[in-house]
């Protein structure tokens, strides 16, 4: 019987690791191309992010929070990172410049993480992140992601390589949107004990179609530069006030992963989130997070998307969490694993992951079915979602009229879009509007 216990959990531990896996190694990958790194400094990268990550998922299971949550590079920091690379080069700032502004407002973020934890203000936050906040920031981060997927999917480049005379690659394209249906089918029509292997079966399966089918194609990012820069990789520190103010800004706004994993597992995992849930999570994301900014990594936080991994494969203990954690960080001391997944096509990536993360959407939708909207209320998720989405769509150089102090913050649309929701819930009763409405139809 303790044989077959320990069997299950070692299998268990597996498919965490997986899960892990498929989540992060995309990242540090797009991140190196958009910041135009050589191979040897994106293989640095991918080694600090499973080794940070595995790290920081290990100290959570341990000494913060305690359940099994994903803590890895969050997924709107990933998309502040990315946009700030386009609308900074379309705007002048040197890539050297925007990352060590990057590392600067990083680091400032990780330490008010780590206040917000000591000093117990998690709770007060958290009353300000009600359900018509969560829906708006869910929507509009989905769709900030699934823009850069798809950039992905079609060979377009990040950053400064993306303009000039840039074409859809028709070939990497197909073969892309291939992969995102393989891996939609399976999802949707496979037994729930193969579904959960349904990313990494699209990564190995996308990944063995390229490589027959191209070749003579090379990772974007590879250079026959040995040059390696473990701290400050982006850029050595220098201060720009535009760029360190919209960190900071996202570094608060991060702060709803966490409000959203630890609230979201609470039914699931039969168990109430206490004040010191809260400060020792936080604690350990703004720990992970200063030690991010000075390696050049994406920024960290609990992954809502855990809860769906719970959801699909019951897996509820603790002890598969942290054998998948403690694989991951093994897998990144071992120098020739980082330098084999450096070449993990971006296309085969971006195709896996858009399709992952279209759950966003249903996240959206299952905190705006918890807010009453109707006709004279509907101002409150309508307002910044267009917003959002409208800003997302105008090209840097329309903001070049705004101060450069706030010209990185207003020309986010996901920025903008949270930040609307959060004044509009939080300084407006619209439920007493939604009732007034009600009673006149009566």
């Amino acid at each position: 019987m303790d044989h077959r216990f320990k069997t299950q959990n070692l299998l268990a531990g597996l498919q965490w690791f997986f899960f892990i896996f498929a989540n992060i190694v995309i990242i540090p990958i797009t991140v190196g191309e958009a910041f135009e790194l050589n191979q040897a400094e994106v293989v640095s990268l991918l080694q600090m992010s499973f080794i940070v990550t595995g790290l920081a998922c290990l100290a959570q299971a341990f000494f913060g929070h305690g359940r099994p949550i994903l803590e890895g590079q969050s997924g709107l920091w990933w998309g502040i990172y990315l946009t700030l690379v386009v609308t900074s080069s379309a705007q002048g700032l040197s890539l050297t410049t925007l990352g060590g502004s990057l590392v600067i407002g990083v680091v400032i973020s990780g330490v008010i993480t780590i206040l917000i934890g000591l000093l117990g203000i998690g709770p007060i936050l958290d009353k300000l992140f009600t359900p018509g906040v969560m829906g708006v920031f869910m929507f509009l981060l989905g769709l900030t992601l699934i823009q850069i997927f798809l950039k992905g999917m079609l060979d377009i480049p990040f950053g400064n390589q993306a303009g000039g005379n840039i074409m859809i690659d028709l070939p990497i394209s197909a073969l892309s949107i291939l992969i995102v249906l393989i891996v939609i089918i399976i999802s949707i029509k496979s037994p729930a004990s193969i579904r959960s292997y349904a990313l990494l079966i699209g990564i190995v399966l996308g990944w063995v179609l390229f490589v027959i089918l191209f070749p003579n194609e090379q990772s974007a990012i590879q250079s026959n530069s040995t040059k390696v820069n473990k701290l400050f990789p982006l850029g050595e520190p220098v201060w720009n006030t535009g760029i360190v103010f919209t960190v900071i800004i996202a570094g608060l706004l991060n702060t709803s992963n966490t409000f959203g994993a630890l609230k979201g597992t609470d039914a699931l995992l039969k168990v109430k989130t206490t004040k010191r849930d809260y400060m020792t999570s936080f604690s350990i994301t703004g720990i992970a997070t200063i030690a991010s900014g000075f390696l050049g990594l994406v920024p960290y936080a609990p992954y809502v998307s855990s809860i769906g991994f719970l959801k699909q494969t019951n897996i509820y203990e603790k002890s598969p969490f942290i054998i998948g954690s403690l694989l991951f960080f093994l897998m990144g001391i071992i120098t020739p694993i980082g330098e084999f997944f450096s070449l993990l096509p971006l296309s085969v990536g971006s195709a896996v992951l858009f399709v992952a993360y279209l759950q966003l959407f249903n996240s959206s939708i299952d905190f705006f079915k918890q807010i009453f909207l109707n006709t004279l209320n509907v101002y409150r998720s309508a307002l910044p979602l267009f917003v959002g989405v409208v800003i997302m769509t105008f090209p840097a150089s329309y903001f070049e009229s705004f101060p450069s102090a706030i010209r990185p913050f207003i020309s986010n649309g996901l920025l903008v879009g949270i930040v609307i929701a959060l004044m509009l819930e939080n300084m407006i009763n619209w439920d007493k509007f939604g009732g007034q409405f009600e009673q006149k139809k009566e």
